[in-house]
């Protein structure tokens, strides 16, 4: 048996390296997001193509590394389960960190023609299927080496990395979109991902000194016959798919970051670099609020503020939408930081240990990995994809768009009524809670039947 007496919870290292992580993951997908916007749209498609199609190619491109994301989790969840929640936390940070450096060195349509865009889908899908394992491992670290009555702070932090992640994309970005359009479009675009290659080194030197949680080294002293995922799969489908659908709020999150971009500046000729600082304000009190989110998710309850944070996103993306087609600086600016800096930050300051805790420590890394990205690769492709084809060629149509983010709303608060509330439960009583009597009897069997023989 692995003794864990010697392995001592250590939170604050775990909260950090977790944040570190996601930040690259989310640097990652804002300084995508923001070039589908307003880069790969102009340089890697046909120059005779209409504005509004270049766009949701674009889009697409950017809706593909979600896509993959289920084969992601299928693959990396049960690693984190069987081998370590550091082991693919490592696996994954070089692998989005090297898909990120290489697409700023892909050459362009004019340069290649076709093979322009196909390199950058085959990038796009390589770095899906990296992310799809780097959150969950990173949640599922900081959940076991938290306090019990503290657990939705320090899981905050995880998901507060993707607002500082939006918010050093979108700044790094601001003073290249500045620039004029043929340097932009010349070389300064590449920039920002290379410069995903700091954040990598920085991530590195943290985590490389980061101790596996004692709930994980416990769970290594049972041998049970299936699989992680068919554990999962077989026991936790029901979960699963509550997580997936809740994890659908993220689409209104995709649609702020990406496509009300190419909304505003492309429908409606909004200035770019005054628009990028939606984005960034948002991010900045995101940064700041998330954890306070947390806290407020340990007092109450992780299903309530889940719900109240899904149900406001959903709501202020109508008037902020709106508020773009008028051309109205201030209102888009209160509106933008209301929906994304405030309301959506309060579900993502939740979830994490919402999520999380839906799972016995034996499988709650392919739990987790496999609903959370099945959500995500569905709310990654019809956020910006299908926002973008409802505002129509011209993109100039907001209630598409806005009908859009009310019915992701709508499908991740019903789906996350169905769910137990779980903050006064410890670890072990959770393992004992979420196991289903059918898993718990296979385990037992495990343990038992060999000492029989």
């Amino acid at each position: 048996m692995t003794n864990t007496a010697t392995h001592k919870k250590t939170p604050a290292k775990a909260a950090i390296a977790s944040w570190v992580g996601t930040t690259l993951e989310y640097y990652d997908f804002a300084v995508y997001g923001t070039a589908a916007a307003l880069v790969f749209n102009v340089l890697f498609f046909p120059e005779e193509l209409p504005a509004g199609i270049k766009v949701l190619l674009s889009m697409a491109t950017f809706a593909i590394g979600f896509v993959v994301r289920p084969l992601g989790a299928f693959i990396l969840g049960p690693l984190g389960d069987r081998f370590g929640r550091k082991f693919v936390m490592m696996i994954t940070l070089f692998g989005i960190g090297a898909c990120t450096f290489l697409i700023g060195c892909l050459p362009t349509y004019d340069q290649v023609g076709i093979l322009a865009p196909i390199l950058l889908v085959v990038i796009r899908i390589l770095q899906g299927l990296s992310v799809s394992g780097e959150q969950a491992s990173a949640i599922t670290m900081t959940l076991e080496h938290a306090p019990d009555n503290r657990r939705s702070f320090a899981t905050s932090f995880v998901t507060s990395g993707s607002a500082s992640g939006g918010l050093l994309a979108t700044a790094v970005f601001i003073p290249f979109a500045a620039l004029p359009q043929e340097v932009l479009l010349g070389w300064a675009w590449r920039v920002p991902f290379w410069l995903s290659a700091v954040v990598v080194v920085v991530a590195y030197i943290i985590r490389r000194t980061l101790e596996e949680p004692p709930a994980f080294l416990e769970t290594q002293a049972i041998k049970v016959s299936l699989s992680p995922l068919k554990q999962a799969t077989r026991f936790h489908w029901v979960t699963i798919t509550r997580i997936a659908a809740c994890a659908m709020i993220a689409g209104v999150s995709y649609l702020f970051a990406s496509f009300s971009i190419s909304f505003a500046t492309v429908g409606y000729g909004l200035d770019q670099a005054t628009m990028l600082w939606v984005p960034v304000c948002a991010s900045f009190l995101a940064i700041l609020y998330t954890p306070l989110g947390g806290v407020l998710a340990d007092r109450i309850g992780r299903r309530t503020v889940f719900i109240i944070g899904a149900v406001g996103a959903g709501l202020t993306t109508v008037p902020y939408l709106w508020a773009i087609t008028q051309g109205n600086w201030p209102l888009i600016f209160v509106l933008g930081i209301l929906c994304n800096g405030f309301f959506y930050s309060t579900a993502n300051a939740a979830w994490p240990a919402f999520f999380a805790e839906m799972f016995p420590s034996r499988v709650r890394v392919s739990g987790l990995a496999t609903g959370t990205q099945i959500g995500f690769a569905i709310a990654g492709a019809i956020g910006p994809v299908a926002s973008t084809a409802l505002a129509g060629a011209d993109l100039t149509n907001w209630v598409g768009p806005a009908a859009l983010a009310i019915g992701l709303m709508l499908i991740a608060t019903i789906s996350a009524l169905t769910a137990k509330e779980t903050r006064r439960y410890t670890l072990d009583e959770i393992d004992d809670v979420q196991q289903t009597q059918l898993e718990k009897d296979t385990v037992t069997a495990a343990i038992v039947l060999p000492a029989a023989r």
